[in-house]
């Protein structure tokens, strides 16, 4: 890819998301190239690389070790399959800080496909950007029932983990999840959330959740970074 020097878009933010873009789809691992290196490829300057690299460096794509050079710094966070857990367990597994940022939380009428997963002719919406170490993983979109999404309106959206608060505060037990994850762009103006490229390639996870009763409690829709996550799956294979 060449950087387009007539563009609105600055040369060191094209830079920026052209090395962010080779990191998602694993052609940079490890050490970067050199600066020099850069320079020729994209034929730059030299402090256009720098800004380039030093707002990856800011925002924990990359990080800097003295003496060596550029390297990849982001971790995958080992997710199990087999296993209901929230975000918030996933990331304090990898021994990073979990966080949140609330976009939205208000009653909807839930579009079509997601009234005929649930059943919700009225749902109360939940958005949020979820951080590790401050830096942003994923977006999650959750549906709840009007009794459940009532309840959660007392509390601080942008600090409790909701699975905590539904099973051990308002008392409702988890019976069994229903999980798909697939691999599309990410949604137009959701992009600027991850602090990615437009049309960059996400994980989306659908996971409908049911109480003993078989009734649906929640319904979430999640887009992760997919340079974040790694999936592992225990195997056996039966004899005879």
């Amino acid at each position: 890819m060449t950087l387009d020097k007539d563009a609105h878009i600055p040369l060191h933010i094209q830079l920026k998301n052209e090395i962010e873009r080779k990191i998602m789809n694993g052609e940079l691992a490890d050490q970067i190239p050199s600066e020099r290196e850069f320079m020729q490829k994209y034929n730059v300057s030299r402090s256009t690389v720098r800004e380039a690299i030093t707002s990856l460096v800011r925002e924990g794509v990359l990080v800097k070790k003295h003496g060596k050079g550029t390297f990849v710094s982001l971790k995958p966070i080992q997710n199990w399959l087999g296993h209901l857990s929230s975000t918030t367990e996933v990331i304090r597994n990898m021994n990073m800080q979990p966080g949140a940022q609330l976009i939205e939380f208000h009653k909807v009428t839930p579009p079509t496909y997601v009234k005929e997963i649930t059943g919700f002719e009225e749902a109360y919406f939940l958005k949020r950007v979820r951080l590790a170490n401050d830096f942003p993983i994923g977006i999650e979109q959750h549906y709840y029932p009007l009794s459940i999404g009532g309840l959660l309106a007392n509390y601080d959206l942008n600090k409790i983990t909701l699975y905590n608060v539904i099973e051990n505060e308002l008392g409702i037990q988890f019976a069994m999840a229903k999980q798909k994850i697939s691999c599309e762009p990410i949604p137009s103006g959701n992009e600027t959330y991850l602090k990615i490229s437009p049309n960059t390639y996400v994980l989306k996870a659908e996971r409908t959740i049911k109480n003993q009763m078989d009734e649906v409690i929640e319904f979430e829709e999640a887009y992760y970074r997919s340079d974040m996550y790694s999936f592992e799956i225990n195997l056996s294979r039966k004899f005879g």
